[in-house]
């Protein structure tokens, strides 16, 4: 069963403060033991929309949809661009984290990541129960909280862009923006300094021999996280320790390597 109470990540945190609005505490109670007991049995998504089967009193599951008015490409386009001018913003999302501040991307493009209030959500349910969000419904959202601390791009995929358009649009957004450095950097052809006989007869310095001070083209070099979402610790196995102690240095080398990657990626996007 899962805990909504513990701590979560911001993200997660927003997402429950939009229940927490709702007036109607008790149906929200019910809401919260379904989701916590498994009454949720699946939840997929459709593009944007979110699909659900839920165990009522019933003999068989009710149908549960959910959907946010998703951005337009127009403002995709913006918002991915923006992200794309903050090294630490790219180097957070390929490592799989929300940025903490990713919220101001959006506000600064005239749109909102999370809606206001749970009105905003278009939610529908095949119980007989008029309410809405009804206890079904209110239990999906429970359950999106977990799918958004396992997986925060699932917030930007009901917005209308999955992880992988956003990851491929900043890819070609840093390739592009260095492929035009390259052109601002590159000598013109006839004025570039020890050129023809001056530079046959440069005396070759030892020290310098294993520098390389040329700008590298950006298509030699790709960030992107592991296609198949394996960690340092998928392919070393098993800590050789107690269980106990074995979880406990897990879960601090897995925070040490997470730390260790984002600050790498940022090095090397500024570095770009």
């Amino acid at each position: 069963m899962t805990n909504y109470q513990v701590s979560q990540e911001w993200w997660v945190e927003r997402w429950l403060e939009l229940l927490d609005s709702y007036r109607f505490k008790k149906r929200l109670e019910r809401a919260r033991i379904y989701a916590r007991e498994g009454n949720v049995l699946r939840i997929e998504f459709k593009g944007a929309q979110v699909l659900a089967k839920v165990q009522g009193s019933g003999r068989e599951p009710y149908q549960v949809s959910l959907s946010l008015e998703p951005f337009s490409d127009e403002d995709w386009e913006y918002i991915v661009e923006t992200m794309s001018n903050k090294a630490v913003f790219s180097a957070q999302l390929l490592g799989g984290e929300m940025p903490q501040n990713i919220e101001e991307v959006f506000t600064a493009n005239g749109v909102s990541l999370f809606p206001f209030t749970l009105q905003e959500i278009n939610s529908r349910c095949t119980c007989p129960d008029g309410a809405n969000p009804c206890k079904h419904i209110g239990a999906v959202y429970y359950q999106l909280a977990e799918r958004f601390r396992e997986e925060p791009f699932v917030l930007f995929q009901l917005r209308g862009r999955t992880k992988a358009q956003i990851l491929e649009q900043l890819r070609q957004l840093r390739h592009s923006g260095m492929e035009e450095q390259d052109k601002k950097a590159a000598p013109v052809e006839g004025n570039t300094p020890n050129s023809g006989l001056e530079s046959s007869s440069k005396t070759l310095e030892l020290e310098r021999f294993w520098r390389y001070e040329e700008s590298m083209s950006s298509s030699l070099v790709e960030i992107v996280p592991p296609q198949d979402g394996k960690t340092v610790f998928d392919v070393l196995g098993n800590i050789p320790l107690a269980a106990a102690d074995a979880r406990v240095v897990r879960q601090y080398l897995e925070a040490v390597y997470q730390k260790a990657s984002q600050r790498a990626m940022i090095a090397a996007l500024n570095g770009e």
